[in-house]
């Protein structure tokens, strides 16, 4: 019976993802987001620093760009979870 709930408790913690959240850079990463920005320069979209300076100050900058990039609404959609999207968010904030 031990034995039995051990190996549901374990296929629970397999099923739900990893045990750990990524980093806002691994998460720009493995999101594909470095193919169309970079932290510095412009390529297809603004560079990091540039959208950390747009939005500096602002109250609500990373519930507001959390949810363009979640419903696509100026950038393409993003297949991520509400922790994925606002660990990148708050790495972009924080560039410099």
């Amino acid at each position: 019976m031990k034995a039995a709930l051990l190996i549901l408790a374990a296929a629970g913690a397999l099923a739900a993802g990893p045990g750990y959240a990524q980093s806002g850079a691994e998460v720009l990463k493995t999101k594909g987001c470095m193919n169309c920005h970079d932290a510095a320069t412009k390529k297809v979209g603004p560079a990091y620093k540039d959208v950390a300076a747009k939005y500096k100050g602002k109250k609500d900058a990373e519930g507001e760009l959390a949810a363009k990039i979640k419903e696509g609404k100026g950038h393409p959609k993003v297949d991520a979870s509400d922790a994925e999207l606002k660990a990148a968010v708050r790495q972009v904030l924080t560039t410099k």
